[in-house]
């Protein structure tokens, strides 16, 4: 683990999300997280982590409800 330990204030900040999403998720182990006994926190490779997962490739075409692909111009 490298960095510092945040707390969940400081972390949902930097992720620009509510602290009760982070709470949520880190509660239900669907992101990573630290517990330092009871307290939750987030360490820099931790907020790299789920930065990482919530990235997304660029969408190149669309498609239409149907299941066909839209004409492009």
């Amino acid at each position: 683990m490298a960095g510092e330990l945040h707390t969940v204030a400081e972390a949902a900040g930097i992720l620009k999300v509510r602290e009760s999403w982070l709470k949520t998720k880190a509660s239900a182990r669907l992101i990573p997280c630290t517990f330092v006994g009871k307290h939750l926190r987030f360490s820099d490779d931790d907020i790299a982590e789920i930065m990482q997962a919530g990235a997304r490739q660029p969408v190149t075409s669309r498609e239409r409800r149907n299941g066909r692909t839209a004409r492009q111009p």
